[in-house]
């Protein structure tokens, strides 16, 4: 992941990311939608904000070649080594979504799991995408996940604090989440308690900025890229504002 605060993100859950967002799964579906959206698999892919690896691992599998961007060096080293394992042609590299350049272009670029979010202005979000769509190739594809602003909102109601917990398939273990909005900058606070079964835990903390789908079209806009279509999960179901995640695709002409 990259955030403003890079510091801490990869420090507080690079040991226990996988645990909450697991390899294989929705992770190999992704990839599978992702590899369909790819124009050219020889120009290969990029990845903005890598993490540990969960998707590009799966991507490069499907597709071949995939550079992944990260800020954190502890995210970047738990991708190494399950690069490793995995065999396939996954190379990270450390650096900052909002600034990053490299001398390629790919066919496809991507920034999943609210990655842009992260970035806590909209400055940094344009930024970010404005750097995504210099690498495309013409004819090339930025593919956007991130939170649904109004889902989120609507889901709070009334309430600026709620708290909620969500067991996961292994027995006696799950998420424990302390959500805060802070309505000045749309930002949103979340501290996680993830529980194992054997009665230990972990805890972070992380901020993003609630971003709407109309504010990503600006943004895409603004780096020249037109919009491909919109969806509400990565099986390609319609968006609606009452899905808690979009996804945008946008192409750069030819």
């Amino acid at each position: 992941m990259t955030s403003k605060d890079d510091s801490t993100y990869g420090r507080q859950f690079a040991g226990w990311y996988d645990r909450i967002f697991p390899k294989g799964g929705q992770a190999d579906l992704t990839a599978k939608k992702l590899a369909s959206l790819h124009p050219n698999h020889g120009l290969g892919a990029l990845e903005m904000g890598v993490g540990t690896g969960r998707i590009a691992i799966p991507l490069a599998r499907e597709t071949g070649e995939v550079v992944g961007v990260d800020s954190s060096p502890e995210m970047l080293s738990e991708l190494e080594k399950d690069v490793a394992a995995a065999g396939v042609d996954v190379k990270g590299v450390r650096g900052d979504i909002r600034t990053y350049t490299d001398d390629r272009q790919y066919g496809l670029v991507y920034c999943v799991c609210s990655t842009l979010s992260m970035l806590l202005a909209p400055v940094d979000q344009q930024q970010a995408v404005s750097r995504a769509a210099e690498r495309l190739a013409p004819g090339g594809v930025l593919v956007v996940e991130t939170h649904n602003k109004p889902a989120i909102l609507a889901w709070h109601g009334e309430q600026q604090r709620m708290t909620y917990f969500v067991p996961y398939p292994d027995p006696g273990t799950g998420l424990q989440t302390h959500s805060t909005l802070v309505p000045e900058g749309d930002l949103w606070h979340c501290s996680h308690i993830w529980f194992e079964a054997d009665g230990t835990s972990r805890v972070g903390t992380e901020r993003s900025r609630l971003t709407s789908p109309e504010e990503v079209d600006a943004y895409a806009a603004a780096a020249g890229l037109r919009p491909e279509g919109r969806y509400s999960d990565w099986g390609s179901a319609p968006y609606t504002p009452q899905g808690a995640m979009f996804v945008s695709v946008y192409a750069k002409d030819t």
